[in-house]
């Protein structure tokens, strides 16, 4: 089953750039997440056009956070990375001419849709700022020789 990891990613770059001072470039948060720097750019304007973050262009440019970490919901980020759909189910066919399809096809987009409004309303109470809160006391307890390891610091 293929799963879209852009929520989390997403969330793993900017809990690591409200820990950085100043700008992050593009190319750094790719290494970090070991992909392109141009699909950091790409999930990262979705965020800018919600005024999540600033890109700021030129030599000391690169990637801030433009708003406070406890104004920042999960769900705000999903909704800024284009609201991809939350699972792999579906139906055979959208439009079934067996009446036992049908009632098959009811039943599972009745069921998702709830679990989705579930979903959505658990994410709009769940802020950066409580990340990065949970980061830091997971933080405390890591042996100094494993820091770097967990936090991509080149």
């Amino acid at each position: 089953m293929s799963r879209d990891s852009r929520l989390s990613g997403v969330v793993h770059v900017l809990l690591h750039m409200a820990e950085h001072q100043g700008p992050v470039t593009s190319e750094v948060l790719g290494r970090m997440m070991r992909t392109n720097p141009v699909v950091i750019r790409r999930v990262m304007a979705g965020l800018r056009e919600r005024g999540f973050v600033r890109a700021e262009k030129g030599h000391g440019g690169g990637w801030t956070m433009a708003r406070k970490l406890t104004d920042i919901t999960l769900r705000d980020i999903y909704e800024g990375i284009g609201s991809p759909s939350l699972f792999a189910l579906g139906n055979r066919s959208e439009a079934p001419g067996c009446v036992v399809e049908q009632s098959v096809n009811a039943l599972l987009d009745s069921t998702l849709r709830d679990a989705e409004a579930i979903l959505l309303a658990s994410f709009a109470t769940v802020t950066l700022a409580q990340l990065s809160a949970d980061f830091h006391r997971r933080l405390g307890h890591v042996s100094p020789g494993r820091l770097r390891d967990m936090t991509h610091d080149d």
